[in-house]
Formats: structure tokens, C-alpha cells, sequence
């Protein structure tokens, strides 16, 4: 699979991780140290070397297609507890298939093969948990969204040993590529890639998404998260009606957010709004974000602060917020912008990056 997208962190970079991950998991787990003879647990103190007889060789996981996968990483980094768990629970990596490289045409895996490299490991995860991952999700998925087709070997001293087992599956991770907890199956739950009410959302010149302290330079801050399934239960909406119906909703949640519509004027900050193509739709991702931003001549300026702090506690492009005219008291919960913003509707002048899906 190839993510074109900028906002989507390098697979091949979550790819190697998750595998390395899983393996460091396992000898978390399970490689600890036998006083009496000195060799891992689970291996004798004989002096003979190499791989093991086909009949010996035991897989590091016995998980099948539908079993998930998860282990804990502490504030270090380390990791452990590596086990199968069901889907329901929140878990790192959801099994779509298992696949034996030892059945390979070639002779590539045979017993005294090395474990691949990070690129055959790419070209692997390409070749054979593509097309099986999309088959177990019935073609229900978002190349968009947010979980990845990955693919997990065996840690090195289970590969040394024989064991040639392949999992193909998804995560999904963070923005350091660390794969994170998740709760159901890929199928059955909303792909969109969204982030949280109060996270502040920094775009830089790669226009790659990241999430930021609220006190750092960002462009976005995240006011609420909306689920367009709940509204359109029947299909994917048209453009207009979509657009009108996120138009009402962000500008009364960013209004909510900020404590109120003059507080939403006073920031001089606009309502803004995600999308999901169609294409994504059909993959499974319904949800979008609702954020307050603030247009730089068809661009979005440098903000610092959170607009919940009050004008007090914003910087634009490097300035306090400017001066809002006076204005009669508002007396209706009409869902236009605020009069001093451009005259766009809110969203609509905001560059393309923006409507890419938040990571």
C-alpha cells in the first residue's frame, strides 16, 4: 500500500516500528533468563547450532485472523506483556491474516535465511497483506484514515530458530509512528482521522499535521468532533448539504467552546471544518473536526494561545487580536461567521490543507 498523502506520517517508518516493537514486546515477555543454565527460557543447553527441525519449530504467536494483538510501553519506552486479546478490548494490531514464509515459491525464507530487512519487509507487507487485509475487511477501508496495513515477523531469536510466521494486519499510530491503543474491529468503527476537542494543530512547510501545546505556534484549534453518520444515516451527503449543515454545527460548537457568540467575535477568530470525500466514506471514516482558525490572505495565520483564554491570551501572526467594532447585542443564534471575518463563508477561504483529515 502507498500513502501519498502528506498529512500520513512514513509507513515504512510505522511499518519497521510495529515489527520491532512486537519483537522487542515478545523478548519483553517472554526472553527472560534461566539461572540454571544460563540460555533463554524455551531453549535447551545444547551445544549444536542452527535452526531447529520443521517439526520443532514453534511460532511466537498463535494469534489467528480476527485476534488482536497489544503490549504495554512505560514512560521509557520499554515494552512487555505482549498477548492476544479480543478486539473489544483496546489493543495495538488487529490480525487479517497469517501467512507461513516457509510455504514461499522461492527458497528466500528457507532455515538459514536471514530475518528481511526493513525494506523486504515493506515489499512483503505489499505483496502478501494488501490484498488479504482488503478481503478480510469486505473492501471496507479508508487508505485515508486512520489504521495502516502492517505486517509483524518474529523477533529475531524466533526467526533464527525457523519460525517463518507472517501477520498481516492494522494499526494505527501516533505521530512519532508509535502504534497506539485502539477498541473494535477496523470494520465496525469510524476510520476518520480526527483529534480532540482542546488539541491545538500545527501545520508545517510540508504541510504535515501535528498536534501541539496550545501555547506553541498552531493554525487550528480543535472545538469539537462531529459525526456525519449520526446525520446522514442514509449515504454519503451532497456537497451543498453537507456544507451548510457543518457550517450551523462548527459555528455553534465553536461558540459553545468559547463560552458564547460576542466571546466567538471578540477572539476575531473563524469556525472552520473539515471533509470526507466520498471515496473515504465508502472505506468507513464518518467524522470530521470543527476548529477556530484565522485567514492570512487566503491562508491561515500564525496563532499562539487558546482562544478559551480570551483575546488576553492570543497572539496573531505575532499580535494581540485586533480591535472588534462595537456592535449591537446579537439576540438570535444566527450561524454566520462573525461580521468582521472575510466574507467567505467559514471554511470556504481557508487553504486546501486544512480540509485534509487531522492526524
Amino acid at each position: 500500500m502507498s500513502k501519498t498523502s502528506p498529512w500520513r506520517s512514513s509507513f515504512a517508518v510505522r511499518l519497521f516500528l510495529v515489527a520491532a516493537l512486537a519483537a522487542a514486546a515478545f523478548l519483553g515477555a517472554y526472553g527472560f533468563w534461566s539461572p540454571s543454565t544460563g540460555t533463554t527460557a524455551g531453549e535447551t543447553s545444547t551445544d549444536e547450532t542452527g535452526p531447529t527441525s520443521e517439526m520443532e519449530v514453534a511460532s511466537f504467536t498463535s494469534a489467528e485472523s480476527g485476534t488482536c494483538l497489544t503490549w504495554d510501553i512505560d514512560a521509557k519506552g520499554e515494552i512487555s506483556n505482549f498477548q492476544s486479546i479480543s478486539c473489544a478490548e483496546p489493543h495495538r494490531f488487529e490480525v487479517a491474516a497469517r501467512e507461513d514464509l516457509s510455504t514461499y515459491p522461492t527458497s528466500e525464507f528457507g532455515p538459514d535465511a536471514k530475518r528481511p530487512d526493513v525494506t523486504r519487509q515493506n515489499a512483503l507487507r505489499d505483496e502478501l497483506c494488501a490484498s488479504s487485509t482488503l478481503g478480510y475487511l469486505h473492501g471496507k477501508w479508508d487508505p485515508a484514515g486512520k489504521y495502516d496495513i502492517a505486517s509483524v515477523l518474529p523477533p529475531s531469536n524466533a526467526w533464527d530458530k525457523g519460525d517463518r510466521t507472517l501477520l498481516c494486519g492494522l494499526q494505527t499510530t501516533d505521530e512519532t509512528g508509535v502504534p497506539q491503543l485502539s477498541t473494535g474491529n477496523v470494520e465496525a468503527v469510524d476510520q476518520a482521522v480526527v483529534a480532540k476537542a482542546g488539541e491545538c494543530r500545527s501545520i508545517d512547510d510540508k504541510q504535515i499535521m501535528r498536534t501541539v501545546d496550545c501555547a506553541q505556534p498552531h493554525q487550528l484549534e480543535t472545538v469539537s468532533v462531529v459525526n456525519l453518520g449520526e446525520r446522514f444515516p442514509d449515504g454519503y451527503p451532497a456537497g451543498e448539504e453537507l456544507d451548510t449543515y457543518l457550517n450551523e454545527t462548527c459555528t455553534a460548537a465553536a461558540e459553545k467552546y468559547l463560552g458564547g457568540e460576542e466571546n466567538l467575535y471578540q477572539s476575531t477568530l473563524q469556525p472552520f471544518w473539515g471533509s470526507v470525500s466520498e471515496a473515504s466514506w465508502n472505506g468507513g471514516s464518518r467524522s470530521v473536526n470543527c476548529s477556530l482558525m484565522h485567514p492570512n490572505n487566503g491562508s491561515f495565520s500564525i496563532i499562539t494561545g487558546s482562544a478559551t483564554g480570551g483575546r488576553a491570551a492570543l497572539t496573531i501572526d505575532g499580535a494581540p487580536p485586533a480591535q472588534q467594532p462595537e456592535r449591537n447585542p446579537i439576540r438570535n443564534n444566527a450561524s454566520a461567521a462573525p461580521s468582521a471575518a472575510p466574507s467567505a463563508a467559514p471554511g470556504a477561504a481557508a487553504p486546501t490543507p486544512a480540509v485534509a483529515p487531522a492526524q
